[in-house]
Formats: structure tokens, C-alpha cells, sequence
């Protein structure tokens, strides 16, 4: 398992503005400088202005944040360096509430962890493969400023795909149909909303998460026939058995989430799910990798486009109060 940096070890590799401007300039341009006016790659970085870079071919300045999730933010690249360390590496990720201990608003704290889960997605991503258990479950949200209620509240329908590892071989390997799959352990996993049970919203999750020709395990429901022509279905019934013997991994995933969301969030909201749900899925699948966490988001940042406060925020449909939901 990668060790990730120590907050001390943080606080030293990325001091000021410049040791930060270096870094995310070679996760922008990892090939080198390119002008967005002329194609040059000729540079130089302004020494009063560290975000700045002058095209020397014709003459250009260009930020280094501009066209990127940082676009146009007045907060200091340390800020969003101290914000993406701890959302990235943290267990538990960061609340806004938590994030406005770096000496901002909660407003603020809120659109910087916003940007920042939506960069929590590589639009790259390889597809889930080899052999992945299938499963949906249902999460409580909350509903405006009332004192949360899990058992009281509504539910989210998430449907999961998590790849099951063969801890002999080291990567996934399918056996016969009906067979218990025995010493394993989890690889990557994808999560998202569905609007219902039905065939239609569960295979459309699973064609855009599961790579065609892989095994999927899933219990008797009768969404999941439609996919045998694409996959290898496996489907097991649970009876009487808990569902959690025979879907362990999906199971586990989905344990951890629900009290992600009421540690951390105490109660996700419907309207921003999906980015809570991107944020988990990035920790789960680095959680092995937490070294590298900090570079993949901060590396994805940089090549995400920009979202104002109000894209994100949507305020014609914003909360009867106001506040960011």
C-alpha cells in the first residue's frame, strides 16, 4: 500500500505559490507549454505573478488556472492544494463545514469541494472487467434543514458494479456458474443513480460501467436476463440466505457508503448525488494508491473545463432556503 504524504511533508513540498504553480504546470502541460493563440511552445513564467505565463513566440499571457476547474478562482493555489490533499487522501473525505478551516467561507468551502468531486472523474476510464457482482440499494437523503432522520427519510436508488479479485491469481478470474467464489477481494467499483428497479435503468448502468464478455453476479432479479446476450450471467438466489453471503463484495460497498454519508455528510442531498457518489468511488478505488490520489485529482482538475458557482448550483431549482443543497 502507498503511503500517502504526511501534512507535514505537504506543508514542505508545497511552501508558496510558485512551488505550486510548478507543479500544477507539469500536470497542465505535461509535455511542455503550449500557447493557446499561436501553438508555441516557448514560455516564460511572470516572477510577479506565478499563475502567469508569457508566450515568448507572441507575446500571450496566459493563466495558468484559466480553461481549467480553477478558472478564474481568486483563492490561493495553496488553498486548493490543502483542499484537494485532504479530500483526496482523507478516509473519510472533507465536509464543506470541515474545508472552511482554511480560513474561507462556508460558501466558498462548498463550491471548492464541489469543483473538486467533479474532477474526481477520469472521462478515460477503462470499463469494469473479468468478474463484477451487480447490485442496487437504496440510501437515505436528506430533505431541507430538519434534523436528519435516516429511518424516516426517502431513499436514493444506487445501483453498484464492483469487480471481484482472485487473491491467489491476483486479478479477476471466473469459474464455473454457481460456483462460490471463495478468497477474493475487491477491485474497482462504480456507482450511480437509477430512477427505478426496472430492466431498462439497470442495464443501461451496467453497458456503461461492465466491459461486454465479462461475468456478472447478481441476484434472481428480473431485470438482469437481458443482459446474458453481452455478458455471462451468473445470477445466484438469495432465499432465506442474507443477500450480503451471497453478494459480499456489492454488500460491503454499499455498508461503507451509508455510513460515509451519515459520518461525513449526515444525510447526502438528491439534487448533488452523483458528485457524492464520484467522490467515494475515487477514494475506494485509490484506497490502495493513496500516494498517487492527490496528483489524479489535481491532474484531472487541470483538464477539466470550467463550472461557475451557478452551473453547479442550478438557483433556479435551489433550496426553499437558499442554500446550497
Amino acid at each position: 500500500m502507498g503511503r500517502g504524504r504526511t501534512l507535514a511533508e505537504f506543508q514542505q513540498e508545497f511552501p508558496d505559490e510558485a512551488r505550486c504553480a510548478v507543479f500544477l504546470s507539469a500536470r497542465r502541460w505535461p509535455d511542455g507549454f503550449v500557447c493557446p493563440a499561436c501553438s508555441g511552445g516557448r514560455a516564460v513564467a511572470l516572477k510577479s505573478r506565478p499563475r502567469l505565463f508569457e508566450c515568448l513566440d507572441c507575446g500571450r499571457q496566459t493563466s495558468l488556472t484559466a480553461g481549467t476547474a480553477m478558472h478564474r478562482s481568486k483563492l490561493p493555489l495553496t488553498t486548493w492544494f490543502w483542499a484537494a490533499h485532504v479530500m483526496a487522501t482523507h478516509s473519510n473525505g472533507m465536509s464543506a463545514r470541515q474545508l472552511d478551516q482554511l480560513g474561507v467561507t462556508y460558501k466558498t468551502a462548498w463550491l471548492l469541494a464541489q469543483k473538486l468531486r467533479r474532477s474526481m472523474v477520469d472521462p478515460d476510464r477503462d470499463l469494469l472487467e473479468g468478474v463484477v457482482e451487480v447490485d442496487q440499494t437504496g440510501i437515505p437523503f436528506r430533505a431541507g434543514e430538519a434534523f436528519f432522520e435516516p429511518g424516516a427519510a426517502g431513499k436514493i436508488l444506487v445501483a453498484g458494479a464492483v469487480e471481484v479479485i482472485d487473491r491467489r491469481a491476483g486479478r479477476p478470474k471466473p469459474r464455473r456458474k454457481g460456483a462460490k467464489y471463495l478468497d477474493t477481494g475487491s477491485g474497482r467499483l462504480r456507482l450511480a443513480v437509477i430512477a427505478d428497479n426496472s430492466a431498462k435503468s439497470i442495464e443501461a448502468f451496467v453497458r456503461g460501467n461492465v466491459k461486454p464478455g465479462a461475468t456478472l453476479i447478481t441476484d434472481g432479479h428480473a431485470a438482469y436476463p437481458g443482459l446474458s446476450r453481452d455478458y455471462r450471467h451468473d445470477p445466484r438466489v438469495v432465499g432465506n440466505m442474507a443477500a450480503s453471503i451471497v453478494l459480499p463484495w456489492s454488500h460491503r460497498v454499499f455498508s461503507l457508503l451509508k455510513r460515509w454519508a451519515l459520518g461525513t455528510y449526515h444525510g447526502l442531498r438528491r439534487k448533488h448525488v452523483d458528485a457524492y457518489l464520484n467522490e467515494f468511488v475515487f477514494r475506494y478505488n485509490r484506497r490502495f494508491h493513496r500516494h498517487v490520489s492527490f496528483e489524479t485529482v489535481l491532474g484531472l482538475a487541470a483538464h477539466r473545463g470550467p463550472e461557475t458557482y451557478r452551473d453547479i448550483v442550478n438557483r433556479h431549482a435551489s433550496s426553499p432556503s437558499g442554500r446550497p443543497e
